[in-house]
């Protein structure tokens, strides 16, 4: 088991959310991974990155399977310029590869924003360190956790 896969599940068990890991055969897209583990494709989380401005920092969007993030709506959020972070950007903030990027266990905190979309499900398929490798959790109770360890979480 690698690192990323691991501190995922570390920081699954610290916020005492089930450990429901999943390994898919390389969901390469939220379709293929909603087959995977028989959902709905709006039922998967895909994480979406930008960098915040000119800084080192970034923004993570959680949105549903089959949206997709609105940039000039995103920075309205935020309050920023956003522009799509780069694969270094992000494995140095999150710890983690593209396709893989968890919700939970970065190695630095950043602003996470949630589509309210996700909260019309009882269950949710997100990310867990890896690009083969997904886990199962509310999308409330994911929403509460990661507020708890956020600098900035909104729905």
């Amino acid at each position: 088991m690698g690192k990323s896969l691991r501190r995922v599940k570390a920081t699954l068990a610290e916020l005492g959310i089930e450990d429901t890991i999943f390994e898919t055969t390389g969901a390469t897209t939220a379709q293929m991974a909603s087959d995977a583990v028989g959902c709905e494709v709006d039922q998967i989380g895909k994480s979406i990155i930008f960098q915040i401005g000119n800084t080192n920092q970034i923004a993570l969007f959680i949105t549903a399977g089959g949206q997709q993030v609105n940039p000039r709506k995103a920075e309205a959020i935020v309050g920023a310029k956003l522009t799509k972070a780069d694969a270094t950007l992000i494995r140095a903030t999150t710890g983690f590869a593209i396709g893989g990027v968890s919700p939970v266990g970065h190695k630095t905190l950043c602003p996470v924003y949630l589509d309210e979309t996700l909260l019309k499900y009882d269950e949710i398929w997100v990310a867990a360190g890896t690009p083969n490798h997904v886990f199962k959790v509310s999308p409330k109770l994911i929403a509460e956790k990661i507020s708890a360890h956020t600098s900035n979480f909104i729905t």
